[in-house]
């Protein structure tokens, strides 16, 4: 997982360079980084950045987009998880 984490760093900075942070595949590879860290057992990380994924994805996307409903799914049983306030 050590390895897959350094490659979706990779990706996603260098989405946000030339997509931008707004951009779909941005927010799709901040979230597998996501996934991943949750992986590693990085919990507080992994909440943390599909906090800002699920932002920026209902900014951008809108709350009835697929992508946003999936990432507001995962915040919520995430949350639940490690029994954080669920305030959506």
């Amino acid at each position: 997982w050590k390895e897959a984490e350094e490659l979706f760093v990779q990706v996603m900075e260098t989405r946000k360079r030339v997509l931008g942070k707004e951009h779909p595949d941005t927010l799709t590879s901040m979230a597998n980084l996501a996934f991943t860290l949750k992986s590693l057992s990085r919990n507080q990380e992994a909440l943390s950045l599909i906090e800002t994924c699920f932002q920026l994805c209902k900014n951008v996307l809108g709350e009835q987009h697929p992508h946003t409903k999936s990432v507001h799914a995962t915040l919520g049983r995430w949350r639940a998880e490690n029994n954080s306030k669920v305030d959506l």
